[in-house]
């Protein structure tokens, strides 16, 4: 049926329709761009916070910080080199953060435009500020304001990901990377880096202040100050960090107490005008001051605001009741509430600010609290009734936020939790998301901004937005949290009102609330927000209904994230139009699709079973194969590309090329590596974790067909259409064997379990057996009837299966080359056959349209799977064997049940013949490449969709996880290491420096570090976090083979062609020892698992441990007739195990 859309009305801007012709896109100028970035990338603005905290404190008193100016430790830091991290430390309402803003005043005032200042002051209240990639945000953005010039550096990136590289969970190592080519531009001024309260930072500390630690200390011409209370985890980790210069506030007790006796008149001066004191009064008021004080700034600012409300007569009066000390200050502030006419509503305004995830507007604190009925003015009543709680909150420009952090930690101890939250903080989290849903149904309605076109862009929607939506944005964004924080008890279960409160939403609100989001700019806080409420649901709803509605809900913004992000009212064209005609959102909005679009379009009935549609290949996509983890999918097309797709996000993570078609990818058992075979006549190893080429395997004269690892892998087989078979050393790229048999072309190859054999089968209806260690073809199957197409050993090596033309599958002994038993039933071709995980059943496929599973012990067919109505061409086990899922030219993958012969579900959605399928090794989902050059990820057991991936546009060569599987490195040939983002397909930056294809690369085992080595003959040790070079390690004059990280980090062991083990010391960049002894090539070095001593193998047949803090040898194994081609340590370092040419393990 033909699609056919109209529109009536005047039209104009973004219309929902089908285009038959050219577009042009006008892209904006480049000033425009860095705008968008900027404003993408603040969150707060840090000097506004400055102000904000100075006025909120009386301002910022010179008197009151400038003893620090003068303190030797200061002067120490600012004067040297030597020491580029001043770290400032206290207890709560000591000074620290007007501490630091004098001083950042001062560096301002001293150096000027020719330094660059940025700063961050931590808020743990708001979530805006509490993070730490909030700091780097902070930071970042101070830098790239002051210094235009450095944005290009986050331009690189923001291009590519937008917003979302800020926001998105892997935001801090995105940043990271970016701050630290900042911190690398040459074009960077003079720094200061100012970090005030990290005490305060919520989410990341450990991060953060691992990352101050390390890399303070690299750039001498960048300045560090951090200020923190003396918590131990703060202590424990500044205190290591190289050249630190500590100022405790407790040590400099009489600097602090002279500075606040100087407050303190100043205080008092004020009043003393203000409220014309006499001499007496104003005497009185300093003394008690000064000696109630406890050399803290906050009790005296507090004590300051109680006097300033209160009259001149009564100033004595009430002065004696100030108790000394902070605790006791804000036991009697909370007395004073209790006796407030208005404390029921002063105590309901603590709970919500003690419970919300940020500073909130009057008009948002009206959209959560009970107002009574009486009430006046809103944003007057509440400002008083503010002005009313106890001096613990303070409003500033209409926002309300505590006075202090320790206020709020006071409220929500155990003695003052019982009064402000008598229900506790669940139920007040439980309320808060109550009035917030409330408040969404009161105010959102289509088109609230009375836009009217649809084509309008939200970037163009005038700020700021009116008063009456703004008062919604707190509840719009957080409701969700509020709720899942409310349920936070395991045993607890949505209430009947809950389920339908939400369910209500869903129907009536859903539309309006994503129109908000858009407006808001925090569309992508509202797709997180969905993913929780989904899973919430699902965990505490026991609701099949609202299951499916929240599901279909999420699926909806997912999929139409990108029209209703750029303009919020396409949500009630474009959206609507191409949902599902069973889309349970489109159903229950249909009456709000725009009234001048009448559509008759081709859209599918429902969401389909597909998890992912990865698209990209401008041609068919070959091969697929997952990660060990699941976590990443790796794709070989026909564009010369290989791409690694995030299979939780849909997300290209890095695209790696060749120069010709990709006809076979493989993961290494460890998922450190990925080898791709091209019909450029190379393959290639990759580090998948830096998309970069390790090497590049050069030899075969004619296209490469196939590719794949040794179990070990310590090796890589590839077959040729120049009839050879060639057997590779991966890290070195060098070729080991190379096996040349029977002159015919090589359709498969498969190794056996225990790495030592390979099979092959050719075009001329034979089967050859290869004995590796002897580079000898020991068997050749000649049984054949037809050309085998698919062989696979059984788990314990001792068969062989093959799957011939002929219509059979032959067992066969590959020890003696002859036929155990054929399997008959098929009644065409046999395309590809495979062995269960445990070795009981054999499965087959097969152009008659079947799937056949037979018991390779008797020869009999256990069933036959009839569902396909073409032939079957891939078929794979589940990890675990419960299912089995089959291919076909029928443009379909089947998931069967083996036991029962079943078909469990049936996957569609292919528009051309599917190539290949593979399970995910967790067996939950299943992955599948087709002709039609898209990649699809299934969820065999639900029916949903979660995103479409883009298509693949270039190359993929190799990859290597860190530790916590948080990024991927890749070598390549190029000279470069790249550092990517698993999650988004991003680059999060590119390591320069080799003058030569980069050979291997190795994280540290904390991942904090990242090694890369190159035939330039050199190692570069890199930060991966921040994308910086920490050291360069030169030495070697040959050929480095292997590399070995110790396992504390601290030293990186080598060993080269140039018969030499080298000890680097990671901290100074220099060669400890160079040890010599071995008279050929070092072929790989390994640490003992606690650092005492190192492993060594070469070439000249014999193992050396050495002790590394000597240099000196303890000890030469000899045994072996052939080069030792690897080492390793037991877990309990008592033994030491090495793998020879000579095919003998020691």
């Amino acid at each position: 049926m033909a699609s056919t859309t109209s529109f009536g009305d005047s039209n104009s801007g973004l219309q929902a329709a089908i285009i038959n012709g050219n577009v042009t896109a006008q892209f904006e100028q480049s000033a425009l761009l860095n705008q968008a970035c900027i404003r993408d990338l603040r969150t707060t603005h840090p000097p506004d916070d400055k102000d904000r905290i100075q006025n909120t404190n009386g301002g910022l008193l010179r008197d009151s910080y400038s003893w620090i100016l003068d303190n030797e430790g200061f002067k120490q830091w600012q004067d040297s080199r030597e020491s580029p991290l001043l770290w400032i430390r206290g207890d709560p309402g000591k000074g620290k953060t007007m501490l630091l803003c004098g001083i950042i005043d001062e560096l301002a005032r001293l150096n000027g435009e020719s330094s660059n200042i940025s700063f961050f002051l931590c808020q743990a209240a708001d979530i805006r500020t509490n993070s730490a990639t909030a700091v780097l945000r902070g930071l970042i953005y101070l830098l790239v304001v002051n210094q235009p010039c450095l944005l290009a550096h986050v331009r690189s990136r923001y291009d590519q990901a937008g917003k979302t590289l800020f926001e998105d969970v892997n935001a801090w190592s995105a940043l990271l990377a970016i701050f630290k080519d900042i911190l690398n531009d040459p074009l960077l001024k003079d720094a200061y880096l100012i970090i005030d309260a990290l005490d305060e930072c919520i989410t990341g500390l450990r991060s953060l202040l691992d990352f101050i630690v390390q890399y303070s200390p690299v750039h001498p011409q960048i300045k560090w100050i951090v200020s923190s209370r003396n918590w131990p985890e703060i202590t424990e980790r500044l205190y290591i960090a190289a050249q630190v210069a500590p100022i405790s506030l407790e040590l400099n007790e009489g600097s602090v107490s002279e500075a606040v006796k100087k407050y303190i008149y100043h205080k008092v001066d004020i009043l003393a005008k203000v409220k014309r004191y006499n001499n007496n009064v104003r005497e009185r008021v300093f003394r008690h001051l000064l000696l109630n004080s406890q050399d803290t700034f906050l009790w005296v600012a507090l004590v300051y605001q109680n006097l300033d409300r209160t009259p001149p007569r009564y100033a004595l009066k009430k002065l004696e009741a100030f108790p000394p000390g902070l605790d006791a200050l804000y036991s009697r502030m909370l007395n004073q509430v209790r006796k407030s006419e208005d404390a029921e509503l002063c105590k309901q305004i603590l709970a919500i600010m003690s419970t919300v995830y940020r500073p909130i507007t009057l008009y948002e604190l009206a959209s959560v609290i009970e107002m009574p009925e009486d009430s006046y003015d809103v944003k007057e009543y509440l400002s008083e009734v503010v002005a009313f709680c106890g001096s613990f909150l303070t409003l500033r420009e209409d926002t309300v936020a505590f006075i202090h952090q320790s206020a709020k930690e006071f409220l929500l101890r155990e003695e003052s939790l019982a009064e402000i939250l008598p229900k506790g903080i669940d139920a007040e989290h439980h309320s808060i998301f109550a009035r917030s849903v409330d408040m969404i149904f009161k105010t959102l309605r289509r088109d609230i901004l009375n836009i009217k076109l649809p084509g309008f862009l939200a970037k163009d929607i005038k700020r700021p937005i009116p008063y009456q939506l703004a008062a919604a944005e707190y509840a719009c964004v957080y409701w969700v949290d509020h709720l899942q924080a409310s349920k936070s008890d395991a045993t607890y279960r949505l209430s009947p009102a809950d389920k339908n409160r939400v369910d209500t939403f869903l129907r009536q609100k859903y539309l309006h609330w994503l129109e908000a989001l858009s407006i808001f700019a925090r569309l992508s806080d509202g797709i997180q927000a969905m993913r929780r409420l989904e899973i919430l649901i699902e965990e505490k709803g026991k609701s099949e209904a609202l299951i499916n509605r929240a599901r279909d809900a999420s699926k909806f913004i997912r999929y139409h994230r990108t029209g209703i992000e750029s303009s919020p009212l396409q949500i009630y064209c474009s959206s609507l139009i191409f949902s599902p005609l069973k889309s349970l959102t489109g159903v229950s909005f249909r009456k709000e699709r725009a009234h001048w679009v009448s559509a008759h379009t081709v859209v599918e009935e429902d969401w389909n079973i597909c998890l992912h549609t990865l698209e990209g290949n401008s041609g068919a996509a070959f091969s697929i194969a997952w990660s060990l983890d699941g976590r990443r999918l790796a794709s070989a097309s026909d564009n010369k590309t290989v791409k690694i797709w995030d299979t939780t996000t849909g997300q290209v993570v890095s695209t790696l090329g060749h120069t010709a078609s990709v006809t076979s990818i493989a993961w290494s058992q460890d998922g450190s590596r990925l080898a791709s075979a091209s019909s450029d006549k190379t393959a290639r190893i990759w580090n998948p974790a830096t998309s970069q080429s390790l090497s590049t395997l050069r030899g075969h004269s004619l296209p490469v067909s196939l590719i794949t690892w040794s179990p070990d892998g310590s090796r890589i087989a590839s077959a040729s259409h120049d009839k050879t078979i060639r057997i590779w050393e991966p890290a070195t790229g060098q070729c080991l064997i190379t096996l040349e048999g029977r002159s015919d072309f090589i359709n498969v190859i498969a190794w056996s379990p225990d790495g030592r054999r390979l099979a092959s089968a050719l075009r001329d209806r034979t089967i050859q057996v290869w004995d590796l260690a002897v580079s000898q073809s020991i068997s050749i199957f000649n049984g054949c009837n037809g050309q085998a197409r698919s062989i696979t050993w059984s788990p314990d090596g001792s068969q062989l299966a093959s799957a011939s033309n002929d219509k059979t599958v032959i067992i066969w002994d590959p020890a003696t080359g002859k036929s155990i038993s054929t399997l008959s039933g098929h009644s065409d071709s046999v395309n590809t056959v495979t062995w269960s995980q445990e070795g009981s059943k054999i499965a087959s496929g097969s152009a008659d349209t079947t799937v056949r599973i037979w018991d390779p012990a008797t020869g009999q067919s256990l069933s036959a799977l009839k569902g396909h109505i073409k032939s079957v061409d891939s078929i794979e086990w589940s990890p675990d064997g419960s299912r089995l899922a089959s291919a076909s030219r029928d443009k379909t993958v089947i998931v069967w049940d083996p036991a029962t012969g079943q078909g469990v579900t049936t996957l569609e959605g292919h528009a051309h013949l599917i190539n290949t399928i593979a399970w995910s090794p967790d067996g939950g989902r299943l992955a599948s490449a087709s002709y039609d050059k898209t990649v699809r990820i299934w969820d065999p057991a639900i029916s949903h969709s979660t995103s479409t991936f883009d298509r693949h546009s270039d190359s993929i060569i190799l990859i290597t996880w860190s530790p916590d599987e948080s990024r991927l490195a890749s070598a390549s040939f190029d000279e470069t290491v790249k550092i990517w983002d698993p999650a988004t397909g991003k680059i999060i930056f590119t390591l320069k420096g080799h003058s030569d294809l980069v050979n291997l690369v190795a994280w540290s085992q904390d991942g904090t570090q990242l090694a890369s080595v190159s035939a330039d003959k050199t190692i570069r040790i890199w930060d991966p976090a921040a994308g910086q070079s920490i050291s360069i390690l030169k030495g070697h004059n040959d050929w480095i083979n292997s590399i070995s990280w110790s396992q504390d980090g601290t030293r990186l062991a080598s060993g080269s062609a140039d018969q030499a083990v080298r000890i680097w010391d990671l901290v100074t960049g220099k060669s400890i020892y160079t040890l010599k002894g071995h008279t050929y090539s070092v072929t790989s070095v390994a640490w003992s698992l606690d650092n005492s001593q190192l492993a060594s193998a070469s070439d000249d047949k014999t193992v050396r441990i050495w002790d590394p803090a000597t240099g000196q040898v303890l000890s030469v194994l000899e045994g072996h007739t052939e080069s030792v081609t690897s080492i390793a340590w037991s877990l309990d370092n008592s033994q030491l195990a090495s793998e020879s040419n000579d095919k003998t393990p020691y």
